[in-house]
């Protein structure tokens, strides 16, 4: 599959592995941004995608920012339709200021098929042995 991409710069998504699944986004910035404990800050990547029909991309956050920094970029969706810059939301869970800086990786992108819902209104939906059971309702460990 071919993305088309529109940048800003030459830090286009790119995968750092063979095998990798999340195409890192960059953070395209004239100065360090800080993010201050419990605060987000919207970072721009200066990357524009056309997605084919039928596919959508997902931001997933980077697992070692997380860990090792306590920042999280917010799970975002790319509509085939969009074609702004992406925009990453970025949460600092952590203790301390973090300072995100040009061309720092922030985010992953992974691109996954859309599959298209009908809806239909009914009075009543079947019941299963889960029922409505929801959060934690088979125990916690």
């Amino acid at each position: 599959m071919i993305i088309r991409v529109n940048a800003r710069t030459e830090r286009i998504p790119k995968y750092q592995k063979p095998g990798d699944v999340g195409a890192d986004l960059y953070a395209d910035l004239e100065t360090n941004e800080s993010i201050f404990v419990g605060h987000s800050a919207l970072i721009p990547t200066g990357v524009r995608l056309e997605l084919p029909e039928g596919v959508m991309a997902v931001v997933h956050p980077r697992s070692g920012m997380a860990l090792m920094y306590g920042l999280i970029a917010v799970t975002g969706i790319i509509d085939t339709g969009y074609r702004g810059e992406i925009m990453v939301s970025m949460l600092n869970l952590g203790q301390r200021v973090r300072r995100i800086s040009p061309g720092d990786r922030i985010a992953q992108l992974v691109f996954q098929p859309v599959i298209y819902a009908k809806f239909e209104q009914v009075d009543e939906l079947t019941t299963t042995e889960r029922g409505d059971g929801g959060f934690g309702h088979t125990g916690v460990k």
